[in-house]
């Protein structure tokens, strides 16, 4: 299928529009002292309590020297501690502290907050709109081979 020049231009128009949306052009995200990268990699170990640098590299599909140099600034501030598997010795499992836990409850609460300014703004019938696209992008792109290679 040939790519209209168009078509290019006004998916990344879009991309540039949400960025900003969202919020994640700034250096800490949601005025939190994380960036978009580290608030990722806080949310997969919340929802990932045993998981190796290996499993977060396919979950954020992530250059691993960046994962790495992330990792490091997380166990630097106190935020998680690397741990040897019980199960395989060469395995090393990434968990998050106290101070890890409830500095992503107070991003996630940020996130949760931010969203809710974006959609008090809507009414019922233009967030309902909203959402059903959202799926339908979703949907769409996570049929693309960019999905599963990115």
């Amino acid at each position: 299928m040939q790519i209209k020049k168009e078509d290019i231009d006004s998916v990344r128009s879009f991309n540039r529009f949400y960025t900003i949306v969202a919020g994640w052009l700034d250096l800490h995200l949601h005025h939190t002292p994380f960036s978009l990268p580290e608030a990722r990699v806080l949310y997969e170990l919340k929802h990932h309590p045993s998981a190796t640098s290996s499993d977060l590299l396919q979950l954020l599909r992530m250059d691993k020297g960046y994962l790495s140099r992330i990792l490091s600034t997380l166990e630097r501030r106190q935020l998680l501690v690397k741990v040897r598997s019980k199960a395989d010795a060469r395995s090393t499992l990434l968990k998050l502290t106290d101070k890890g836990r409830n500095e992503f409850s107070k991003l996630n609460q940020a996130s949760i907050d931010h969203v809710s300014s974006m959609l008090r703004h809507l009414t019922r019938s233009e967030t309902s709109d909203l959402l059903h696209h959202m799926k339908q992008v979703r949907s769409i792109l996570e049929k693309t081979k960019m999905y599963e290679e990115a």
